[in-house]
């Protein structure tokens, strides 16, 4: 009796814990920088979403996401141009290309993994002058999204609304 018993709770704490684990933030929708939270109040229409090396996130001024249970596929306009960057969620290297200076496409080499609750996006790319590394911390709360990027120029918060 005594047995079962142990059995029966160790289950029930492997069933609970597998759930708690199992379950991460969907980053999916369509979302819209907000400068006032991201300390960019006096940038003037919203703007200063950077773009270009990483400066102003995977998510510009905006975007839209789409999250599967392997991948995190990011569509967004960047003048008459759509760009599309797609990164496997199991920790494997992506590959994707931005614009970069003079219009030169520049290749990314990026991996995605999960730290709990957080998706981080570790980027490698050479826009010329060198190699360069970012790292994004995303987070999602409700209708806000948090993406949070260190590189060789420090930390960057972005904080975006559905």
């Amino acid at each position: 009796m005594k047995r079962a018993r142990t059995g029966l709770i160790a289950a029930a704490i492997l069933a609970v814990a597998t759930v708690a684990f199992a379950q991460k933030p969907d980053f999916s929708g369509t979302w819209t920088l907000d400068p006032e939270a991201s300390g960019m109040a006096g940038a003037p229409g919203g703007g200063g979403g950077g773009g270009r090396g990483g400066g102003g996130g995977a998510l510009g001024n905006g975007a839209t996401v789409k999250q599967t249970a392997d991948a995190l596929t990011i569509t967004r306009q960047m003048g008459d141009q759509t760009m599309t960057a797609t990164y496997k969620l199991d920790g494997t290297e992506s590959k994707n290309s931005m614009m970069g200076r003079g219009g030169q496409a520049v290749e990314q080499t990026s991996t995605a993994k999960w730290d709990g609750s957080t998706l981080v996006i570790t980027t490698k790319m050479d826009m010329g002058n060198g190699p360069q590394e970012s790292t994004q911390k995303w987070t999602v709360s409700g209708s806000t999204l948090t993406v949070e990027t260190t590189n060789a120029r420090g930390t960057q918060k972005r904080v975006y609304k559905k």
